[in-house]
């Protein structure tokens, strides 16, 4: 697609006519000079920089995809923020050296004419390398972002074949380019891009764990855009600006922006423009050069670098082309080793790095998975970290795992296997029983024979499965904490209709409150109670008449109209509507489908609505009570790991230490902000304060965030 071609498009008609321009300044040289048989040479250093460059691409590839998940985040982070800051030294040298970039080469090219052949590959090979690397480096990076290569190379390769283009047209002389402009625009959106990609690189290393935040969000409006639309593709694929992004990220984003396009513009302003006042001293006196080639004994100015580059030099007279040669013979090579050399030595060491740096794995066995046989293929593997393929050779999608037949518990898995695919499940084994466990979409499980592995030091991680029956007794005692809050929400909101069909509205904003943090220590989150949850506690984001939406409604609704001097009148129908909700709750409940799979999930969801709504003031609508909504939430939290807190014990026995710890840290900032029967409201909090509940909510959802696929459902039969 167009939106993540753009970004490879410019870099690679940046650079490749950064590149373009040096070549063809070198070439110019070598036909001005009379050297024209040295021309290969500089083709041969050309032929290295392009090897060296691929070669880079692959190691960079290859070696991340032996990574695990975590690593290759840390990795792709890593290289996009080394890519931002070669990006952004690229765009100010470019915009400090182009006026003299000409007469550079030009020395650098005399003087390599006088020291043979080895220094003018060299100097070819040095002077594009540089744009070469720097290209491999960013449309690695802008291809990891997008998520796919297609577009991304796509765009790179229209970018070089249109800088080959003009570069070609420069020295033919049939083009003017204002270069001193080209940089520059093209400079400042680079910068742009660059910053988005600073922004997915530090949030790349957040999720591989090297920065801490990753769940500290400024802001989450993915349930609220489309993330398919064009307008979200389109700036998530130019800017990477995500609907869902975090305080590092947009401080990063923001950040670089700002001070690095003022020191931009301000060189900018501060560098004299191609017609400038004092010109070059070789070009003081010289007219502009007509667009055809004059004849080799007129020499021509400096460059300026606005209608072209300067491609002619004088004659060297020193260096001719019928300049005696030695008189002994030479036994001469020949000519195809030096390039075929200089392609073939990057490919080999860059095969030799991926070769080392590979996933250690000592088997590559592929593993056949059906409804009626599984592990077929499977033999004993050795110890180590190993990449498994597994083929679905039946005709059901099915699940995968990889287990200990002794105790059920799952060493690595791969979920919705469909048929007639291969997909890799990578796990590290250890001494001990391993079998294989494949899971229909209907059917029984089927388990493969067993084999041991011997010898090997540590031990590895493996989770002990979790069955429907193992969460009954966790869902039944947390149904039953919903059904008693249920009967006070609703003699709650009864008590608020009364003081609704009284006139009694300052009473009626505090029995407002009361019944609104009953229903939200509930744990709604992620529809939860069904249709309810719109009706008793809806939101006016999204709705065409937003707060004056007729389906505005529920506590919201009426938290509106009383802080907004609705008067009794007009918040009667409203009330009402929410008492009957809350009513039809109540009786609704204990027929509900309530999925066991999904109790460890609301763990974790009732703080991510909590982060994204209520420490954002999204729900606010008057009353300033957020942080009590979320102190709310917290106690909802509170509840599903009391009845959780057996099964985690025997699972991870450090994790409930780490976020009783996190509770209570969060519980104290939310505390200190509650005085008598008054909270302050998120939009007064200063800075650090709203900074320090926002990243106590962050940590503790980082550490709530094992609970789901610690507690996750599996098959054993």
């Amino acid at each position: 697609m167009w939106d993540d071609a753009f970004p490879s498009f410019l870099i690679g008609l940046r650079e490749g006519l950064e590149a373009g321009l040096i070549v063809s300044i070198l070439v110019a040289t070598l036909v001005r000079a009379g050297a024209r048989n040295r021309l290969p040479q500089v083709w041969t250093g050309v032929l290295a920089a392009i090897a060296l460059a691929m070669s880079f691409g692959a190691v960079l590839t290859f070696t991340a995809a032996s990574l695990s998940a975590t690593a290759q985040e840390a990795f792709g982070g890593t290289l996009s923020v080394i890519a931002v800051a070669f990006v952004t030294a690229m765009v100010f040298w470019m915009r400090r050296s182009a006026r003299s970039l000409a007469g550079e080469i030009k020395e650098k090219v005399t003087g390599a004419l006088a020291m043979g052949s080895g220094v003018l590959i060299l100097t070819s090979f040095l002077a594009v390398g540089r744009e070469g690397l720097e290209t491999a480096l960013f449309l690695w990076t802008t291809a990891r972002a997008a998520g796919e290569s297609a577009g991304p190379l796509t765009g790179a390769g229209i970018g070089l074949v249109l800088a080959a283009g003009l570069c070609w047209g420069l020295y033919r002389r049939v083009l003017k380019i204002n270069l001193t402009k080209f940089f520059t625009y093209t400079g400042a959106v680079l910068i742009v891009i660059a910053a988005g990609v600073l922004g997915y690189g530090l949030r790349d290393l957040q999720e591989g764990g090297v920065l801490p935040g990753n769940t500290a969000y400024v802001f989450d409006l993915s349930s609220h855009i489309d993330a398919g639309s064009w307008y979200s593709t389109l700036l998530q694929g130019v800017l990477n600006i995500t609907p869902a992004m975090t305080w590092l990220q947009v401080v990063g984003y923001v950040g670089y922006l700002a001070v690095v396009m003022t020191l931009f513009v301000r060189g900018v302003r501060g560098v004299p423009g191609a017609r400038a006042t004092a010109p070059e001293p070789a070009a003081a006196t010289s007219a502009p050069q007509p667009a055809v080639a004059e004849p080799e004994e007129e020499p021509e100015p400096e460059p300026e670098l606005e209608p072209e580059p300067d491609l002619e030099l004088e004659p060297e007279p020193a260096v001719r082309e019928s300049e005696p040669r030695p008189a002994r013979a030479v036994r001469r090579r020949p000519v195809w080793v030096v390039p075929v050399a200089v392609v073939a030595v990057p490919a080999v060491v860059a095969g030799l790095v991926v070769a080392l740096a590979g996933p250690k794995s000592t088997s590559g066995e592929t593993v056949a998975v059906s409804e009626t046989e599984c592990g077929k293929g499977f033999t004993a593997p050795k110890p180590g970290r190993q990449t498994f393929q597994m083929q679905n050779t039946g005709d059901k999608t099915s699940e995968v795992y990889l287990i200990d037949p002794s105790s059920n518990a799952v060493y690595g898995e791969v979920e919705g296997l469909a048929p007639g695919t291969t997909r890799d499940l990578v796990a590290t084994v250890a001494g001990g029983t391993y079998a294989w466990r494949c899971v229909p979409s209907s059917g029984k499980a089927v388990t493969s024979a067993s084999v041991t592995v011997s010898g090997g030091t540590g031990s590895t991680k493996a989770v002990v499965p979790v069955s429907e029956n193992d969460l009954a007794a966790p869902l039944k005692a947390y149904r039953a904490y919903v059904e008693q809050g249920l009967a006070t929400l609703v003699a709650q909101t009864r008590t608020l209709d009364a003081d609704i069909a009284g006139n009694h509205l300052a009473k009626a904003r505090t029995d407002w409150l009361a019944a609104h943090l009953t229903y939200s220590s509930l744990g709604a989150a992620y529809g939860t109670f069904e249709d309810y949850d719109q009706k008793i506690n809806g939101r006016a984001d999204g709705l065409p008449g937003g707060v004056t939406d007729k389906d505005f409604a529920g506590f919201h609704r009426v938290e509106y109209g009383l802080w907004h001097a609705q008067t009794a009148g007009q918040l009667k129908a409203p009330v009402q509507a929410l008492a009957d909700a809350a009513a039809g709750l109540q009786k609704a409940f204990p027929t509900q489908e309530f999925d066991p799979g999904d109790l460890p999930l609301r763990a974790h969801e009732i703080l991510e609505n909590t982060l994204q709504f209520e420490l954002t003031a999204d729900t606010d609508e008057g009353s300033g009570t957020n942080l009590a909504t979320a102190d709310a939430n917290l106690a909802g939290t509170r509840e599903l790991l009391t009845v959780l807190r057996p099964l985690l014990t025997t699972r991870a026995p450090k994790l409930l230490p780490a976020v009783d710890a996190d509770i209570a840290r969060l519980q104290q900032l939310l505390d200190a902000e509650h005085r008598g029967a008054s909270w302050t409201p998120v939009e007064q909090l200063d800075t650090v304060t709203r900074q320090r509940i926002a990243g106590a909510t962050g940590q503790l959802l980082e550490d709530l965030a094992p609970v789901p696929d610690l507690l996750e459902i599996r098959k054993s039969a």
